[in-house]
């Protein structure tokens, strides 16, 4: 762990008051501030997935949740859970060929981690379903070529060549101004994807001219590395055993440094959520109720959503004593589509939990982006595939700091950040301590 950045922890906790929780029902300005100024501050550099700055937030993110009284969760010695992470790095650019010439200055986008030796073919449609089952295809489509390429069949398709836009290049610099290479937990597959690489306009043009040209797409710096990540974990036991437990999440890493040394803050992706989460546990830690709390912040959302993968492969409760997940994501600042102090909630409709939490006193609200399918980008899905009620809130989700260097605690607006969380306290204690089990709606539920 970096020297500097465990100083700055030290520093932090030494200065820290916890507020004893029987009294924190009210959520302060001051203390959100103070989490999100730390959490997104210089010192942890963003707090890359699966790094020593993921590592050293989630040791602050268990040393508040022991201050707020919570308990080690069961089987647990210790408040965070770790997961060795098989990535790769890129220490060469790769090389991409047409007909034995290399292309200059290929932006890869994403890689599979395979060479790929294939013929050329052209797709001008935007039905995936009707691309060509070729090695090579070019997308010469208007619109968004980075979404239809990630809606294509890996199995049919493994190189993907688009136009380097400006959307295009904008989209680069948001996912950290690298490629997205293979990654997966140690001993399970690297989830199968398609090579993508962008062109400029010139060799773009050069190679739709050339359907059925033998391209070759080489990575030559291709070095495999295994990386730990870390989830923090704080459990408040229930008074009922039968009752169930109530999970509150968020993802407590981000982006890191870009290779061109901008370092990508995450204020509100996730900071803010994390904030909420620990704001939350505060607040819920006075007095047990007949449910149990887990509050769980995750690492390796960005890269993949392994924390919670790793979390729903090995919970230390079993999932069928998980009535509900709420994950927090990116709460912000306010979503100019939704009524002054509401929030959304992801795939409101699929189940009841977000009308049974409006109905005492938050403020969510439907998600106004269903076309960006945010209920399955987020940690929730990861539980709700397993058969839990589980749903992100988020404020703005497509707020323009969204993935920027501009992603920090001066563009947040704290006020909103700290009414939206507190709406959240007596909905949440009520269904704490109630008997109302949260129900997937017909067909609301998400399938493996």
């Amino acid at each position: 762990m970096r020297r500097t950045t465990t100083a700055a922890f030290a520093a932090l906790l030494a200065a820290t008051t916890f507020a004893t929780p029987a009294t924190a029902q009210t959520v302060s300005e001051s203390s959100v501030r103070g989490h999100v100024s730390y959490l997104a501050g210089d010192a942890l550099r963003g707090r890359g997935s699966a790094t020593p700055d993921e590592a050293a937030a989630a040791a602050y993110v268990a040393a508040v949740f022991r201050g707020y009284g919570l308990q080690t969760a069961p089987g647990m010695t210790g408040y965070t859970q770790t997961a060795e992470i098989i990535g790769y790095r890129l220490d060469s650019p790769a090389v991409l060929t047409v007909n034995g010439t290399a292309i200059a200055s290929p932006l890869l986008f994403a890689a599979s981690g395979q060479p790929v030796r294939g013929t050329l073919s052209l797709f001008a449609g935007t039905d995936p379903k009707v691309a060509p089952a070729s090695d090579v295809v070019i997308l010469t489509a208007p619109g968004n070529p980075l979404r239809l390429a990630g809606a294509l069949d890996p199995a049919k398709v493994r190189l993907v060549i688009v136009r380097a836009t400006a959307d295009v290049r904008s989209a680069y610099d948001r996912v950290g101004g690298k490629p997205r290479m293979p990654t997966t937990l140690k001993g399970q597959p690297p989830r199968p994807r398609p090579n993508v690489v962008a062109l400029p306009d010139a060799a773009f043009d050069a190679l739709v001219a050339q359907p059925g040209a033998q391209v070759a797409l080489d990575l030559p710096g291709l070095v495999e590395e295994v990386r730990t990540t870390t989830n923090a974990i704080g459990y408040l036991p229930g008074t009922d055993p039968k009752a169930g437990v109530l999970l509150l999440s968020a993802h407590l890493d981000h982006l890191g440094p870009r290779p061109d040394g901008k370092v990508m803050h995450g204020a509100n992706d996730d900071a803010s959520g994390t904030t909420a989460v620990l704001e939350l546990a505060q607040a819920l830690a006075g007095k047990k109720h007949r449910r149990g709390l887990l509050f769980v912040a995750y690492g390796s959302e960005e890269i993949g959503g392994f924390g919670s993968r790793y979390f729903a492969a090995n919970p230390p409760v079993p999932l069928d004593r998980i009535v509900a997940n709420i994950e927090f994501e990116m709460i912000g600042a306010q979503d100019p589509k939704l009524p002054a102090g509401d929030m959304m909630m992801t795939g409101y409709e699929r189940s009841n939990l977000g009308a049974a939490l409006k109905d005492h006193g938050g403020r969510v609200a439907a998600d106004p982006y269903p076309e960006q399918n945010f209920f399955q980008r987020s940690d929730n899905y990861s539980l709700a595939l397993k058969g839990i009620v589980a749903h992100t809130i988020s404020g703005w989700a497509v707020v323009p700091t969204y993935h920027t260097p501009e992603d920090t605690l001066a563009n947040l607006d704290i006020p909103f950040m700290a009414r939206a969380i507190q709406s959240l306290i007596a909905p949440v204690r009520w269904m704490a301590d109630s008997r109302f089990t949260p129900q997937w709606a017909p067909g609301g539920r998400p399938r493996e």
